[in-house]
């Protein structure tokens, strides 16, 4: 098995934007949610599956880094005006999500406000890495 010297350049991006003021806890959570609707709807951002040398199975990942970037709210809501004008594939994460427990209240927790009036904390956005880059202009990456 040889590994590649030069790194993959892709096509597309994968991108999560996270409002600045959330808790360190409440980034990661945000980040895994936003981003595991992506692999669910577009199964080509997933990989093959992962084997260790004693033969042990793991669940295959993202073909792709995911690249997370900080912005303030209004940021968040611009880019979610941009993300729907593109048509880009994106999840939403909003406030509310945090007092909710389960899938069905999350749902209906974003169905119940119209969407230039969600709290957005988080969006995840797949696409081709011009429109991405577009999408996120202005945003700054995480530190």
């Amino acid at each position: 098995m040889t590994i590649e010297s030069t790194p993959a350049r892709f096509d597309t991006k994968i991108a999560v934007l996270l409002r600045e003021d959330l808790e360190p806890w409440q980034r990661l959570n945000v980040t895994a949610f936003l981003v595991s609707g992506l692999g669910t709807e577009l199964p080509e951002v997933i990989g093959e599956p992962y084997a260790d040398a004693d033969g042990t199975p793991y669940l295959p990942m993202f073909r792709q880094p995911v690249l997370v970037f900080q912005g303030t709210k209004e940021a968040l809501t611009t880019t979610h005006g941009r993300a729907l004008a593109r048509a880009l594939p994106r999840a939403v994460f909003t406030s509310d999500l945090f007092a909710t427990g389960n899938d069905r209240d999350n749902r209906a927790a974003v169905r119940a406000v119209p969407g230039n009036q969600l709290d957005l904390v988080g969006l995840a956005v797949y696409g081709p890495r011009n429109a991405v880059d577009k999408v996120l202009k202005g945003a700054r990456m995480h530190p």
